[in-house]
């Protein structure tokens, strides 16, 4: 068996194939990740017989003027339960890179337990095995990170989307997506020339220029594997909507005072006071929606990037306008995207979220968010470097330059 340099339909004709094929291990994203300063090579292990049997892209960049690594998204392509393979993957690949990189990066995506959000116990599955595999192999197992600390999120959640339905989510979650919908919210499916917008809801998010969106955005479109979903005001609606609400509640608000007027008990009391409320935010509503009426504006309040491969989805970076915050335009957007593949898809990864279900947990709230559309949380094998030049590993590993290199946030993937 050896590893050798593959050409473009030989590799993606293999990972096509398999089960681990991913969106991270294809051409597009290779030629993305060439416009941020990596190389790539393409590489298979052949057999005796010159069959492929294990594949994978690998990302190369510089560590130093001198050394460089590498990075394998979302793991080599291969049946890791087959020890030979891996074995030989393994040994093969370090022959192969001996004289070129330091080390290499993984991170399989393999899940090894389901986790219950709610007491964050979890169910390890068969695949748990494949860490001390990789571990009795060499490969140095990076610390698990709660947070999002590694290249790519350690835990997500996945909706199945073949049952899912407005009614399958949570209370809360259903709430604020009618009430968006009855703020007048409309979903775009929008083009290249509108991804400025998309721009300003996401650029605190990540240390990436527009011109890396635009870039993901052109060579993901070639192959009709990427959405620009777009949330806006339909002001009309939410004008007549407002005056409805408006309308009704004035109504309901007399009927109380006249309860009041016959009895003074303090439960109407209460009611009386949140129908106030309510009247003074739909007075504003009505304001604020005739004026964007007079205008003739159009309002984007939100949006997201949604890549495609095989059966699934991938919400790859969302964001909407904290000032349009109580339209609830999140929660609508990540609605009506699962809404509009759920016909031709069978799997939606809202991305990343963390171990930590903790109240305490810093990002709690992006968590309960997620977990809102009922989704099945996952955990994933974790992030592995397999040392090419042990002794130079060693010694940049020691020195914290690793570390120093690997938690900029320039360095993300």
């Amino acid at each position: 068996m050896h590893i050798e340099s593959l050409n473009l339909k030989e590799f993606e004709d293999f990972v096509k194939r398999n089960p681990l094929g991913n969106p991270y291990q294809t051409h597009e994203y290779a030629n993305l990740m060439k416009e941020n300063g990596f190389d790539c090579e393409y590489i298979g292990l052949k057999n005796t017989d010159g069959i492929i049997i294990a594949v994978s892209l690998i990302l190369i960049k510089k560590l130093t003027k001198f050394l460089k690594y590498g990075y394998a998204p979302k793991g080599f392509i291969l049946d890791y339960f087959n020890e030979k393979i891996l074995e030989e993957f393994t040994f093969q690949i370090i022959k192969y890179f001996k004289n070129k990189l330091v080390f290499i990066k993984i991170n399989p995506e393999v899940a090894i337990a389901e986790v219950n959000p709610k007491t964050g116990q979890k169910k390890y599955n068969q695949n748990i095995q494949i860490k001390n595999r990789l571990i009795n192999l060499g490969y140095i197992k990076l610390k698990d990170n709660l947070y999002f600390e590694s290249q790519l999120p350690r835990y997500n959640a996945i909706v199945n989307l073949k049952n899912f339905s407005l009614n399958k989510v949570t209370k809360n979650t259903r709430n604020k997506i009618k009430r968006g919908m009855h703020k007048g919210l409309e979903i775009e499916l929008a083009e290249y020339n509108k991804m400025d917008i998309l721009y300003n809801f996401v650029k605190k998010k990540r240390n990436k220029e527009i011109y890396y969106y635009r870039k993901y955005y052109r060579t993901l479109k070639k192959s009709h594997n990427i959405d620009l979903f777009l949330v806006k005001i339909n002001t009309q609606i939410f004008f007549k909507n407002a005056k409805e609400s408006y309308k009704e509640e004035k109504k309901y608000n007399k009927l109380i005072s006249n309860q009041i007027s016959k009895n003074s008990n303090n439960k109407y009391k209460n009611v009386k006071m949140n129908s106030e409320r309510k009247l003074l935010a739909y007075k504003n509503d009505v304001l604020e929606a005739q004026n964007k009426v007079n205008k003739g504006e159009s309002i984007y309040i939100a949006g997201a990037l949604v890549i495609k491969y095989k059966n699934r989805i991938n919400v790859v970076i969302s964001g909407y306008d904290t000032n349009y915050k109580r339209f609830n335009p999140n929660y609508f957007l990540h609605y009506k995207i699962l809404e509009y593949y759920k016909k031709e898809y069978n799997f939606a990864d809202l991305n990343g979220i963390t171990g930590d279900f903790s109240k305490s947990n810093p990002y709690y709230g992006l968590n309960q968010f997620k977990l809102g559309f009922k989704p099945k949380v996952y955990e994933f094998i974790g992030e592995y470097d397999l040392a090419i030049q042990s002794n130079l590993y060693k010694l940049l590993l020691k020195s914290g330059k690793l570390a120093k290199i690997f938690n900029k946030k320039d360095i993300k993937f």
